[in-house]
């Protein structure tokens, strides 16, 4: 009894400070699902995996022809569980999806519980200290890395005083910007004509120079530039 008591102490006020420095992370930058909700989830893990540790002190008078034992099914349902609670932090916001890292970040903590819960202390702090690393400098990595910027353009002109396409890809290209996939569209019962179309970069700054450019355009009626991106 006396060791059942320590074992679990151990384990859960582990799971909790592992947990808790995952979502540290994930408060810090703002995002709905931090601190606490990374420390119950971790620790709530280490908690059911705990069944698995003394399953046989609750079943001590169960015949033993009766007992299946497989800890991997527990650790299979909780990953199951995460899977809804990842889902529910991703959101679609216009053309940008936000949420994946910390999707990510709670089924790394689940795993983690999981694995303290079973006493795997070394996988666990391992796991912790890389979760971390990857969190924090990876985030730093990203910035400093050359990517290519995404974004949505629609152009509403006149019907009668519109840009050729061939005039409108030339405007976006003196701004650094690649245009494609092109759709055209009549509005306001056909006096409104309107192009839309994906634009890639690799300066972020281009989208709002392409901005100052249409603003001084006197044939643009109206126009929106929605970056898309993770």
């Amino acid at each position: 009894m006396e060791n059942e008591i320590s074992t679990t102490i151990i384990r859960l006020i582990f799971a909790t400070f592992a947990g808790g420095l995952i979502g540290l992370e994930r408060t810090y930058h703002g995002r709905p699902a931090g601190f606490r909700t990374h420390t119950l989830v971790c620790m709530s893990s280490s908690l059911l995996m705990l069944i698995t540790i003394f399953q046989w002190e609750l079943l001590a008078n169960a015949p033993l022809d009766t007992i299946r034992v497989d800890p991997t099914r527990m650790a299979q349902g909780i990953m199951t569980g995460i899977g809804f609670l990842g889902a529910g932090v991703i959101l679609k916001e216009n053309f940008t999806v936000r949420g994946l890292t910390t999707a990510a970040s709670i089924w790394l903590t689940a795993s983690v519980g999981i694995v303290i819960g079973m006493g795997l202390y070394f996988a666990a702090i391992l796991a912790t200290v890389l979760a971390l690393a990857i969190l924090i400098i990876f985030r730093k990595l990203e910035k400093r890395m050359t990517t290519m910027r995404y974004g949505r353009l629609s152009i509403r002109f006149g019907r009668h005083d519109h840009m050729t396409e061939i005039q409108l890809r030339d405007m976006i290209n003196q701004q650094n910007i690649q245009s494609s996939k092109f759709s055209y569209q009549l509005e306001n019962e056909g006096k409104i004509f309107e192009y839309r179309m994906t634009i890639h970069t690799i300066d972020q700054d281009n989208f709002r120079r392409l901005a100052e450019t249409l603003i001084e355009t006197e044939q643009v009626l109206e126009f929106s530039i929605v970056p898309t991106g993770d």
